[in-house]
């Protein structure tokens, strides 16, 4: 991955709907090779999908909590299980398997402490292999960054 590929990721990032013509202008190709990259960026799996930010709230899920979950035991029929029953929790937005202390990280997205408390009772503590969780409550988002970042080169 060279310079320009690096550009045009940074653009993508920062608007995934920018028209081909303009990304090529913004990193000094014109839009025929410009597209070949683009193409081959996604071909490779650099590229994993355009997606839209959504703000949580005005789809009443203003209420976000990180949860902490350590594992009863870290085998591997039951980290299997747990990952496939968390796919299935629609208010679970990101499930990150972590080294160290939690084993994974929840981000969670519900109308309400009311509404967390149902899913919490009901299906966070059931799911398989959970021994303890513990919920963090978030006040503000102070910067959130579209994608990942991309290192300028």
């Amino acid at each position: 991955m060279d310079r320009v590929d690096r550009a045009i990721l940074d653009q993508l990032v920062q608007d995934g709907r920018i028209a081909n013509t303009e990304l090529a202008h913004r990193v000094g190709l014109s839009p025929s090779p410009c597209l070949r990259r683009v193409r081959a960026l996604e071909e490779a799996g650099v590229i994993t999908g355009y997606h839209a930010a959504v703000d949580p709230a005005a789809l009443g899920h203003g209420l976000q909590v990180l949860v902490h979950v350590d594992m009863a035991d870290q085998r591997q029929a039951t980290v299997e299980a747990f990952e496939a029953a968390v796919q299935q929790v629609e208010e679970v937005v990101s499930c990150r398997r972590m080294f160290g202390n939690p084993d994974y990280l929840l981000a969670v997205a519900v109308s309400g402490f009311a509404a967390y408390e149902r899913l919490y009772m009901g299906t966070l503590t059931a799911l398989p292999g959970v021994a303890t969780t513990k919920s963090q409550f978030i006040m503000k988002v102070v910067k959130q960054a579209p994608g990942h970042g991309v290192p300028s080169a």
